[in-house]
């Protein structure tokens, strides 16, 4: 997955607050905008949404659209 490409969420784990999980149902897809390293080993994709927020996610969370 690459910076700009548009993604779509497919599943919302508990670690993300639950505003932020009302608004991604509502439209679950978004663009890459940037990497977080998240463990030392994982690296994770942070995704803005139409609404002006974002948040990260792990590679298996994403479908590419």
């Amino acid at each position: 997955m690459d910076i700009g490409q548009k993604v779509k969420v497919k599943g919302l784990i508990d670690r993300i607050p639950a505003n932020l999980v009302d608004k991604i149902k509502q439209n679950p897809v978004g663009t890459i905008t940037g990497y977080k390293m998240v463990d030392g080993s994982g690296v994770g994709f942070v995704v803005e949404f139409s609404g002006q927020f974002s948040t990260w996610f792990f590679e298996e969370e994403l479908v590419a659209q």
